[in-house]
């Protein structure tokens, strides 16, 4: 059964202050832009308009933006964790003697090592013991030594801290805890590039009325909403979190009315939001400017990924791993219960946006789940 929680202390006519813009700012955002679109290899990712699948699901209009394809690397992580990087090399050491490090499930991981070999640097990525040998080698394939540690996600967070402090390494990760918040900062402000690409892209008319964010740890989901946000105020899109429901530490944080941990194995499908401790910096954007948040079980985000693999009439086909396809996974979910639909205010004049953040970044687990006939069609 799929979990709603209506936002406790969401507050649509709060404006976006300065405390919200020390987190993420449309013109911190500008400067993000400006950096990347410089990079060899920049190109906006797709907008889709799933016009047959709006239409199966009663919708005006659904926009799925496209993240499979950034700078190869095969997910959005491309923007955030090498801004990231690119932004603490333009400190004064000279790159060959740095070394950057992140725990990762995969995709953050990914995008630290190809930042490390593009602009100069080495990477030690940490991985717990969940994460697949694909995705190990696609990360080693760019120069990166692996570190295997134990237990879940937060458990490899910790050994990361653990060993950059005793090192001399600089962690590069996309969560943030006290005391540690600069550079999640910068990543989280490279996603907001797609958000505006997103936008730039839309006619008038396509405006969304809701937008549905992966959760994780929320870095994701606070860009996007932190430039909606800023940009439009009171008027901005309903805004709702997805997460599984093994791993939905926001869902519980918003429950709690404070920012909560999730423990356990935390062992889903959808692998990029197996994570149990929310960001101290998103959570700052999400407290009160999210709508609300949803808890899906494993089986909606298979059911987007085969929806967006066998599309619906005249669609475009979209290669969704299996934490790219969750943001379709919670609209799906919200849609097949009526009241959760009415209480969302989802309907035939409802114009939605999600976000595909990555392609078949393990492609043996993404034909086992669509269909080995796919793989000769998928789209890298």
């Amino acid at each position: 059964m799929t979990a709603y929680l209506p936002n406790p202390r969401a507050d649509r006519g709060l404006a976006y202050g300065d405390g919200e813009r020390q987190v993420l700012s449309l013109a911190a955002g500008d400067r993000a832009c400006a950096e990347i679109e410089s990079w060899p290899g920049y190109a906006p990712t797709p907008l889709v308009r799933l016009v047959g699948l709006a239409g199966e699901l009663g919708l005006a209009a659904l926009l799925v933006k496209d993240e499979g394809a950034r700078f190869g690397v095969g997910s959005f992580k491309a923007l955030g964790g090498a801004y990231a990087v690119r932004r603490l090399l333009a400190q004064k050491e000279p790159a060959a003697e740095v070394v950057v490090t992140c725990a990762t499930d995969g995709n953050h991981g990914r995008a630290v090592a190809w930042a490390a070999r593009t602009f100069g640097c080495r990477a030690i990525i940490y991985l717990h013991e969940r994460v697949s040998r694909a995705r190990e080698e696609a990360i080693a394939a760019y120069g990166a030594l692996i570190m295997r540690s134990g237990g879940n996600y937060d458990d490899s967070v910790r050994r990361c801290a653990e060993d950059a402090a005793r090192n001399g390494w600089r962690v590069v990760s996309d969560t943030a805890w006290p005391g540690y918040e600069d550079i999640p900062r910068d990543v989280m402000q490279g996603y907001t590039v797609m958000v505006r690409e997103a936008t730039a892209e839309m006619r008038a008319t396509e405006r969304p009325t809701h937008v549905l964010a992966q959760g994780g740890v929320g870095g994701l989901a606070a860009a996007v909403l932190s430039h909606f946000w800023e940009s439009l105020g009171a008027e901005r899109p309903f805004f709702i979190v997805v997460e599984p429901d093994k791993a939905d530490c926001l869902y519980r944080s918003a429950e709690a009315g404070e920012r909560v941990a999730v423990g356990g194995e935390l062992d889903t499908v959808m692998a990029g939001l197996a994570c149990g401790e929310p960001s101290t910096l998103a959570w700052r954007i999400l407290e009160r400017g999210a709508d609300c948040f949803v808890s899906i079980a494993d089986d909606w985000a298979l059911k987007a990924m085969r929806r967006l693999a066998e599309p619906a009439g005249g669609d475009a086909r979209i290669v969704a791993g299996e934490s790219g396809g969750a943001g379709l996974a919670g609209l799906l979910a919200i849609l097949s219960e009526p009241a959760l639909a009415r209480r969302a205010g989802l309907g035939s004049r409802s114009r939605v946006l999600v976000f595909n953040t990555e392609g078949a970044t393990d492609p043996g687990l993404y034909d086992s789940i669509v269909g080995s006939s796919s793989s000769s069609r998928r789209r890298t």
